[in-house]
């Protein structure tokens, strides 16, 4: 099959493509120009992660398309049931990189709490002349252990932050309308135990916990999770993250409440708006910042690619 891989494919996915027999394309082709270009080129499948947009005008352009798949976890740039319901194979990798997000999750609240993101913009400017104060500003961290995380979204991804959570000594509160349980195995230095996170309200979730971290998918109405209300709700100094999707925030929201010290501070990888966020929301000194980057590890690029190469054979078996 003729396959082009609009936002790239690990060197492993690319291999396994290729010795089963495809012809994959891996140049990036703007939006613009991806309809002439699948029906030039006979295009029989289209791989993307989060750049690149496949929509039902593209979908009715494109008749020699037979899929559309996603490398990672969430499909929202994808019209998934139109696509499904003019009968393409529409997937995901949902797994590929839930210990992935979960790490840089982790990396955020190890920042926040020791202000390691705040000191890593001033100290190349102001650490010459102003050390001493910067390690008075800098010096009230405190510890995560023995602290409450609630994880808004309890699937893969929540549970995996879960475990690394409950390893650091944290308290672990879930909501998720969808699970059925909450737990939660780890393997530890080989041992294997399960561990029930209990899962309660949203509301009781916001008020308990002091870190907050948000794995649900953009709402269909394009309407935010977490808005005033919701924060309004969330202990005072406590912390949010955003690891999911822009837009589940409430960016203007947000900013007032680190203003206001309502937050204590905020972690962002996802943002309205992007490529191009808001450059209010960049400079923000209380923000911890990464670009999208949740599933940019290579293990984790690299699972992905295997698990599309497979699914794409399972496809060409059919």
């Amino acid at each position: 099959m003729n396959i082009l891989a609009n936002d790239g494919i690990s060197p492993s996915g690319l291999k396994a493509l290729q010795e089963a027999g495809h012809n994959v394309t891996t140049d990036f082709i703007e939006a613009d120009k991806l309809e002439a270009y699948i029906n030039e080129n006979k295009v029989d499948g289209v791989l993307v992660r989060s750049a690149t947009k496949i929509r039902q005008a593209l979908m009715d352009a494109c008749p020699t398309l037979k899929f559309v798949g996603r490398g990672g976890v969430g499909m929202d740039n994808i019209d998934v049931q139109y696509g499904r319901d003019k009968g393409l194979t529409i997937f995901n990798t949902p797994s590929a990189s839930s210990q992935s997000v979960a790490e840089l999750v982790m990396g955020h609240l190890f920042s926040l709490s020791r202000s390691v993101h705040a000191s890593n913009r001033t100290m190349p400017l102001e650490g010459a002349v102003e050390f001493k104060s910067l390690k008075k500003a800098y010096g009230k961290g405190f510890e995560l252990r023995g602290k409450t995380l609630g994880i808004l979204g309890f699937g893969r991804i929540g549970r995996s932050l879960a475990s690394y959570a409950l390893g650091c000594g944290m308290k672990v509160i879930a909501t998720d309308l969808r699970a059925s349980n909450g737990l939660v195995e780890l393997e530890i230095n080989g041992n294997k135990i399960s561990v029930d996170c209990p899962l309660v309200s949203m509301e009781d979730l916001l008020k308990e916990s002091d870190m907050v971290s948000l794995h649900t998918p953009a709402q269909a109405d394009g309407s935010a999770v977490i808005g005033e209300a919701q924060l309004n709700l969330m202990k005072q100094g406590a912390l949010l993250i955003n690891a999911a999707r822009g837009g589940v925030v409430d960016e203007d929201a947000l900013l007032r409440a680190l203003d206001s010290g309502k937050l204590g501070g905020a972690a962002l990888d996802v943002f309205v708006g992007e490529p191009s966020p808001r450059k209010d929301v960049l400079s923000h000194p209380a923000i911890s910042l990464t670009p999208h980057t949740g599933a940019a590890t290579s293990e984790a690029q690299d699972r992905i690619g295997l698990e599309l190469a497979s699914q794409i054979a399972e496809i060409a078996s059919a």
